[in-house]
Protein backbone atom coordinates (compact mmCIF):
# COMPACT_ATOMS: atom_id res chain seq x y z
CA UNK A 1 0.00 0.00 0.00
CA UNK A 2 0.96 3.59 -0.87
CA UNK A 3 0.40 6.91 0.87
CA UNK A 4 0.74 10.19 -0.18
CA UNK A 5 3.11 11.48 2.03
CA UNK A 6 2.85 15.35 0.82
CA UNK A 7 -0.93 14.99 1.14
CA UNK A 8 -0.58 13.58 4.60
CA UNK A 9 2.39 15.86 5.91
CA UNK A 10 0.30 18.89 4.44
CA UNK A 11 -2.39 17.67 6.43
CA UNK A 12 -0.36 17.26 9.38
CA UNK A 13 0.92 20.89 9.22
CA UNK A 14 -1.87 22.52 7.88
CA UNK A 15 -4.11 24.94 9.90
CA UNK A 16 -7.07 22.90 10.65
CA UNK A 17 -7.65 22.44 14.41
CA UNK A 18 -6.14 19.47 16.39
CA UNK A 19 -8.02 17.17 18.72
CA UNK A 20 -5.37 16.94 21.06
CA UNK A 21 -1.40 18.12 20.72
CA UNK A 22 1.48 17.91 22.82
CA UNK A 23 5.13 16.49 23.83
CA UNK A 24 5.02 12.56 24.56
CA UNK A 25 7.48 10.19 25.30
CA UNK A 26 8.00 7.20 21.94
CA UNK A 27 9.76 4.03 22.96
CA UNK A 28 11.45 2.53 19.94
CA UNK A 29 10.67 -0.42 17.89
CA UNK A 30 14.19 -1.74 18.03
CA UNK A 31 15.91 0.25 21.17
CA UNK A 32 13.47 0.23 24.28
CA UNK A 33 14.68 4.10 24.85
CA UNK A 34 12.64 6.86 24.71
CA UNK A 35 12.51 9.48 22.53
CA UNK A 36 10.48 12.96 23.19
CA UNK A 37 8.47 13.75 20.27
CA UNK A 38 5.58 16.07 19.29
CA UNK A 39 2.41 14.55 18.89
CA UNK A 40 -0.50 16.17 17.21
CA UNK A 41 -3.89 14.10 16.93
CA UNK A 42 -6.35 14.83 14.05
CA UNK A 43 -9.45 12.70 13.73
CA UNK A 44 -7.88 8.87 13.55
CA UNK A 45 -4.64 9.96 12.52
CA UNK A 46 -1.53 10.24 15.29
CA UNK A 47 1.22 12.36 13.82
CA UNK A 48 4.53 12.88 15.48
CA UNK A 49 7.18 15.43 14.91
CA UNK A 50 10.96 15.51 16.08
CA UNK A 51 10.41 19.12 17.25
CA UNK A 52 7.20 21.55 18.08
CA UNK A 53 8.11 23.63 14.51
CA UNK A 54 9.18 20.40 12.48
CA UNK A 55 7.93 20.64 8.84
CA UNK A 56 7.27 17.16 8.05
CA UNK A 57 6.34 14.52 10.61
CA UNK A 58 8.29 11.77 11.26
CA UNK A 59 5.44 9.19 11.36
CA UNK A 60 1.78 8.78 11.68
CA UNK A 61 -0.25 6.06 13.19
CA UNK A 62 -3.70 5.24 12.07
CA UNK A 63 -6.29 4.90 15.16
CA UNK A 64 -8.75 2.06 13.72
CA UNK A 65 -8.83 -1.48 15.41
CA UNK A 66 -6.66 -0.90 18.43
CA UNK A 67 -6.95 -0.61 22.40
CA UNK A 68 -5.42 2.38 23.87
CA UNK A 69 -4.55 1.36 27.47
CA UNK A 70 -2.53 1.51 30.51
CA UNK A 71 1.01 -0.62 30.69
CA UNK A 72 4.09 -1.00 32.81
CA UNK A 73 6.84 0.66 32.07
CA UNK A 74 10.22 2.63 32.96
CA UNK A 75 8.67 5.63 32.46
CA UNK A 76 5.80 6.37 35.38
CA UNK A 77 2.84 7.50 33.20
CA UNK A 78 3.12 5.02 30.47
CA UNK A 79 0.07 3.75 28.13
CA UNK A 80 0.05 1.85 25.15
CA UNK A 81 -1.54 1.36 21.76
CA UNK A 82 -2.59 -2.05 20.96
CA UNK A 83 -3.25 -3.28 17.21
CA UNK A 84 -5.00 -6.89 16.62
CA UNK A 85 -2.67 -9.37 14.99
CA UNK A 86 0.22 -11.27 15.77
CA UNK A 87 2.57 -9.38 14.00
CA UNK A 88 1.36 -6.12 14.79
CA UNK A 89 3.41 -3.25 16.32
CA UNK A 90 2.61 -1.81 19.78
CA UNK A 91 2.95 1.61 20.25
CA UNK A 92 3.91 2.71 23.91
CA UNK A 93 3.60 6.30 25.11
CA UNK A 94 4.15 8.17 28.36
CA UNK A 95 3.04 11.40 29.24
CA UNK A 96 4.65 14.11 31.42
CA UNK A 97 2.05 13.89 33.69
CA UNK A 98 -1.00 12.27 35.27
CA UNK A 99 -3.76 14.44 33.76
CA UNK A 100 -1.93 14.52 30.42
CA UNK A 101 -1.61 10.90 30.05
CA UNK A 102 -5.57 10.63 31.13
CA UNK A 103 -6.35 13.59 28.56
CA UNK A 104 -4.41 11.42 25.66
CA UNK A 105 -5.89 7.95 26.77
CA UNK A 106 -9.61 9.70 26.09
CA UNK A 107 -9.18 11.74 23.36
CA UNK A 108 -7.11 8.31 21.05
CA UNK A 109 -9.59 6.19 22.60
CA UNK A 110 -12.50 8.48 21.24
CA UNK A 111 -10.82 8.83 17.78
CA UNK A 112 -11.33 6.04 16.06
CA UNK A 113 -14.05 6.12 12.96
CA UNK A 114 -16.38 2.80 14.72
CA UNK A 115 -16.74 5.21 18.03
CA UNK A 116 -17.61 7.99 15.85
CA UNK A 117 -20.24 5.94 13.84
CA UNK A 118 -21.62 4.54 17.37
CA UNK A 119 -21.75 8.21 19.04
CA UNK A 120 -23.85 9.47 15.87
CA UNK A 121 -26.30 6.71 15.94
CA UNK A 122 -26.48 7.18 19.69
CA UNK A 123 -27.41 10.97 19.07
CA UNK A 124 -29.48 10.41 16.23
CA UNK A 125 -31.86 8.02 18.67
CA UNK A 126 -31.85 10.43 21.55
CA UNK A 127 -33.09 12.94 18.87
CA UNK A 128 -36.17 11.01 17.99
CA UNK A 129 -36.85 10.10 21.50
CA UNK A 130 -37.13 14.14 21.90
CA UNK A 131 -38.75 14.70 19.01
CA UNK A 132 -41.54 11.44 18.96
CA UNK A 133 -40.84 9.70 22.06
CA UNK A 134 -39.26 6.60 23.06
CA UNK A 135 -41.74 4.19 20.92
CA UNK A 136 -40.32 6.45 17.75
CA UNK A 137 -36.92 5.55 18.56
CA UNK A 138 -37.47 2.20 18.44
CA UNK A 139 -38.84 1.67 14.86
CA UNK A 140 -41.86 3.16 15.77
CA UNK A 141 -43.92 5.53 12.75
CA UNK A 142 -41.56 8.67 11.90
CA UNK A 143 -44.26 10.79 10.06
CA UNK A 144 -46.34 11.34 13.85
CA UNK A 145 -45.33 11.44 17.28
CA UNK A 146 -46.51 8.64 19.78
CA UNK A 147 -48.45 10.94 21.67
CA UNK A 148 -50.31 12.47 18.55
CA UNK A 149 -51.41 9.39 17.17
CA UNK A 150 -55.60 9.36 17.35
CA UNK A 151 -57.15 6.06 17.62
CA UNK A 152 -60.60 5.63 15.64
CA UNK A 153 -62.78 5.67 18.62
CA UNK A 154 -61.38 9.30 19.59
CA UNK A 155 -61.98 10.45 16.24
CA UNK A 156 -64.34 13.76 17.09
CA UNK A 157 -67.27 14.08 15.21
CA UNK A 158 -67.40 16.35 12.17
CA UNK A 159 -70.76 18.12 14.33
CA UNK A 160 -70.91 18.51 17.84
CA UNK A 161 -74.65 18.25 18.78
CA UNK A 162 -76.02 20.57 21.27
CA UNK A 163 -77.97 19.96 24.69
CA UNK A 164 -81.98 21.02 24.95
CA UNK A 165 -82.18 24.55 26.46
CA UNK A 166 -82.77 25.47 29.48
CA UNK A 167 -85.80 26.91 31.15
CA UNK A 168 -84.12 30.52 30.25
CA UNK A 169 -84.41 29.67 26.93
CA UNK A 170 -80.56 30.06 26.30
CA UNK A 171 -79.08 27.51 24.06
CA UNK A 172 -76.33 25.29 25.52
CA UNK A 173 -72.97 24.13 24.32
CA UNK A 174 -71.47 21.50 24.77
CA UNK A 175 -69.02 18.78 23.70
CA UNK A 176 -70.69 15.69 25.05
CA UNK A 177 -71.64 13.08 22.50
CA UNK A 178 -74.76 11.79 21.80
CA UNK A 179 -77.04 14.88 22.77
CA UNK A 180 -80.27 15.30 20.35
CA UNK A 181 -83.05 18.33 19.78
CA UNK A 182 -85.75 16.75 22.06
CA UNK A 183 -88.53 16.79 19.67
CA UNK A 184 -91.33 19.58 19.89
CA UNK A 185 -88.34 22.73 20.42
CA UNK A 186 -88.89 25.65 19.22
CA UNK A 187 -86.62 27.43 16.59
CA UNK A 188 -86.13 30.60 18.79
CA UNK A 189 -85.22 28.14 21.73
CA UNK A 190 -81.85 27.78 20.78
CA UNK A 191 -82.32 26.63 16.94
CA UNK A 192 -82.80 28.60 14.11
CA UNK A 193 -84.72 27.70 11.29
CA UNK A 194 -82.53 25.53 9.34
CA UNK A 195 -82.46 23.22 13.38
CA UNK A 196 -78.61 24.37 13.68
CA UNK A 197 -77.78 25.65 17.32
CA UNK A 198 -77.55 28.59 18.07
CA UNK A 199 -74.74 30.78 20.15
CA UNK A 200 -76.17 31.65 23.80
CA UNK A 201 -76.80 35.35 24.03
CA UNK A 202 -74.72 37.84 25.48
CA UNK A 203 -75.63 38.93 29.30
CA UNK A 204 -77.24 42.17 29.52
CA UNK A 205 -75.62 44.89 30.97
CA UNK A 206 -75.11 45.18 35.04
CA UNK A 207 -76.86 48.48 36.08
CA UNK A 208 -76.34 49.87 39.45
CA UNK A 209 -79.55 50.40 41.45
CA UNK A 210 -80.53 53.58 41.82
CA UNK A 211 -79.69 53.70 45.55
CA UNK A 212 -75.96 53.16 44.41
CA UNK A 213 -76.25 55.62 42.32
CA UNK A 214 -77.57 58.07 44.37
CA UNK A 215 -74.82 57.34 47.24
CA UNK A 216 -72.00 58.00 44.32
CA UNK A 217 -73.02 61.38 43.05
CA UNK A 218 -73.69 62.31 47.15
CA UNK A 219 -69.74 61.19 47.62
CA UNK A 220 -69.01 62.37 44.84
CA UNK A 221 -70.76 66.13 45.75
CA UNK A 222 -69.59 65.82 48.97
CA UNK A 223 -65.56 65.22 48.46
CA UNK A 224 -66.20 68.47 46.35
CA UNK A 225 -67.51 70.36 48.41
CA UNK A 226 -64.47 69.42 50.72
CA UNK A 227 -61.96 70.32 48.55
CA UNK A 228 -63.74 74.02 47.88
CA UNK A 229 -63.62 74.61 51.60
CA UNK A 230 -59.68 73.44 51.74
CA UNK A 231 -59.00 75.58 48.66
CA UNK A 232 -61.01 78.57 50.34
CA UNK A 233 -59.07 78.23 53.82
CA UNK A 234 -55.77 77.56 52.74
CA UNK A 235 -56.22 80.14 50.62
CA UNK A 236 -57.28 83.18 53.45
CA UNK A 237 -53.96 81.56 54.97
CA UNK A 238 -51.56 82.43 52.41
CA UNK A 239 -53.19 85.58 51.54
CA UNK A 240 -52.58 86.59 55.34
CA UNK A 241 -49.00 85.61 55.19
CA UNK A 242 -48.28 87.28 52.09
CA UNK A 243 -49.80 90.97 53.47
CA UNK A 244 -47.56 90.75 56.77
CA UNK A 245 -44.41 89.74 54.15
CA UNK A 246 -45.19 93.21 52.75
CA UNK A 247 -45.79 95.03 55.93
CA UNK A 248 -42.01 93.94 57.40
CA UNK A 249 -40.73 94.83 53.96
CA UNK A 250 -42.09 98.35 54.49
Amino acid sequence: MKLNERSLAFYATCDSPADNAGFLYKRGERHTAYHRRWFVLKGNMLFYFEERDSREPVGVIVLEGCNVELCESDEEFAFAIRFGGAKSRTYVLAAESQAAMEAWVKSLSRASFDYMRLMVRELEKQLQEMRWGPAAAGGGCRGLPASGRVKPSERLPERLPALPPKENGCAVWSNALGGQRLPGTSGCGGYDGEGSPRPPPLPPRRRPPSSEAGSARAAAAESSSGFCQLHERYGREVVRLQQDWLERQR
